[in-house]
C-alpha cells in the first residue's frame, strides 16, 4: 500500500484550507493510500500517531521576548527545525508521495528541498495567492491590488499591506523575497494544484509556467446533505466576518432593499458590522458561529445564500454547500465565484462592492415566485453532484499522482 504524506500547518479544521487537508487525506485513504501527516504542534490538533514529528508551535505576534520573536521570524522564512523533524519522519517511514497545503509562516518551504532530495514527489494545493503576492489576499487599503506583479514585492512594504504594520510587512517581504530568490517553491514542487480556473489564469499571468499548474476543483460530499429547495423568507451569509468578505456592502444593500438578513459567523469586523447594521437600519440578525446540523437547518430555511466577497475568492466551499442543500447563491462577480454561480441557473451575480446593484438583485430575488427559486435550487443541487463530487476529485488526484510517479 503506497503512503501519502499530508502536510499542513494545522492538524485540525481551523479554516477552509485545513478542512480540505483533512478531507483530502481521508479520501485518498479510501482509495488505498496509507495516510501520514506532518504539521505543527497545537493544542487543538486532532490526535495523530505522527504528532511526535510535528514542529513546535509558531504564532507570530504573540507576546514574548525580542529573542523569541527573532527566532520565530527566522523560522517563518526558513525553518531548520521543520527540515530536521521531517528528516526524522522520512527515516521512520518513507512516503511515496507528498501533498502540501498551507505551510508558509509555520512550517516554511524548507521541507520541499528535502522531499526532492529524498526522491519524494510533492504537489501543493494553492488555497490562496501567497505564492504570487506576499499579502495572500492581494488587498491594499480594502481594494484589490496587483502592484507586486512582475517581482515588485517591495510594494508590500511601501503600502504596509500586512495589517498596516511596517515591521510585519517588512518581514513578509523578506520571506517572499528569499523564497523566490532560491526557488524554494517553484523549483521543488512537481505541480501546483489550482481549485479554480481563475487562480490557474492568475498564476500564469504572474509568470508560473503552465506545465507546473493543474486545475482540479474542490469537492463536496453532496450525499451528506439534504436538498430542500423550498425558499424561505430571509437571505443568509455564513462565513468569516472580515473586511474582504464584503459583509459591510451586504448590510448596506439589505437596508436599501428592505429585506431580512441573517449573518452566521465571527471575526475581527464583527463589532464594526453590528454598528453599521444599527446605523443603516438593516434588518440583520447576527447569529454568531453556527456549525453542523444547525448551520444546515439555517441554510435550508433561507431564500438565498449571499457571498458578497471583495477579494479574489478561490473556489469557496460555502457555494458548494449551499448548492448541495438546494439553495441558489447570490455572489459577487470576482475571483472564482462566477465559475460556480451561473446567472439565472444556479444563482445570481452582482458587481463586487456595489451595494446598489446588490440591493437590486435582492429585491428581484425577494419578488420571485417560489417555483422559480425551487427550480433554481434543484438545478444547483444537480450541478454540484455532477461536477464537484468526491469521485470526480478522487479520480483527478489519483490520475495526477500516477502521472508524476511514473
Amino acid at each position: 500500500m503506497p503512503t501519502l504524506l499530508n502536510i499542513n500547518s494545522y492538524h485540525y479544521p481551523k479554516g477552509g484550507a485545513d478542512a480540505v487537508y483533512l478531507r483530502h487525506a481521508a479520501l485518498m485513504a479510501e482509495a488505498g493510500w496509507e495516510p501520514a501527516f506532518f504539521s505543527m504542534v497545537h493544542e487543538e490538533n486532532l490526535p495523530s500517531e505522527w504528532s511526535p514529528y510535528f514542529v513546535s508551535e509558531i504564532e507570530y505576534g504573540k507576546s514574548g521576548s525580542k529573542l523569541d520573536q527573532l527566532a520565530a521570524a527566522g523560522k517563518i522564512i526558513y525553518s531548520l527545525e521543520a527540515r530536521a523533524k521531517l528528516k526524522e519522519l522520512l527515516r521512520a517511514r518513507r512516503p511515496d508521495f507528498a501533498h502540501v497545503h498551507n505551510i508558509y509562516h509555520h512550517i516554511s518551504p524548507s521541507i520541499l528541498g528535502l522531499l526532492a532530495e529524498e526522491g519524494v514527489p510533492s504537489v501543493l494545493t494553492a488555497h490562496d495567492l501567497k505564492l504570487l503576492c506576499p499579502a495572500y489576499t492581494m488587498l491594499t487599503g480594502g481594494a484589490v491590488c496587483e502592484r507586486c506583479k512582475g517581482g515588485r514585492l517591495h510594494n508590500v512594504v511601501a503600502h504596509r499591506c500586512m495589517k498596516g504594520s511596517l515591521a510585519l510587512s517588512a518581514l513578509i517581504y523578506l520571506e517572499s523575497s528569499v523564497h523566490r530568490l532560491f526557488g524554494l517553491y517553484r523549483d521543488h514542487l512537481a505541480r501546483v494544484i489550482l481549485p479554480s480556473r481563475f487562480y490557474l489564469a492568475k498564476f500564469q499571468e504572474w509568470g508560473w509556467p503552465a506545465e507546473k499548474l493543474t486545475y482540479i476543483p474542490n469537492f463536496i460530499e453532496a450525499d451528506q446533505y439534504t436538498a430542500r429547495p423550498d425558499p424561505g423568507g430571509y437571505f443568509l451569509y455564513f462565513g468569516r466576518l472580515s473586511p474582504e468578505k464584503g459583509v459591510a456592502t451586504l448590510l448596506r444593500a439589505a437596508a436599501l432593499a428592505q429585506v431580512k438578513l441573517r449573518i452566521a459567523g465571527a471575526g475581527p469586523a464583527e463589532a464594526e458590522l453590528r454598528a453599521l447594521a444599527d446605523a443603516t437600519g438593516a434588518q440583520a440578525e447576527f447569529l454568531g458561529v453556527v456549525r453542523g446540523a444547525a448551520l444546515s437547518e439555517l441554510v435550508s430555511d433561507s431564500r438565498c445564500v449571499v457571498l458578497p466577497s471583495e477579494w479574489y475568492e478561490n473556489a469557496p466551499m460555502s457555494v458548494l454547500e449551499a448548492f448541495a442543500m438546494g439553495k441558489p447563491v447570490l455572489g459577487a462577480d470576482i475571483g472564482g465565484i462566477p465559475e460556480l454561480v451561473r446567472p439565472d441557473e444556479t444563482g445570481f451575480l452582482f458587481a463586487s462592492g456595489d451595494a446598489e446593484q446588490l440591493a437590486a438583485r435582492m429585491r428581484h430575488i425577494q419578488g420571485l415566485p417560489a417555483p422559480a427559486l425551487r427550480d433554481m435550487g434543484n438545478l444547483a443541487s444537480r450541478f454540484v453532484r455532477d461536477r464537484f463530487s468526491s469521485k470526480v476529485y478522487q479520480d483527478a488526484m489519483l490520475g495526477l499522482y500516477s502521472a508524476l510517479r511514473a
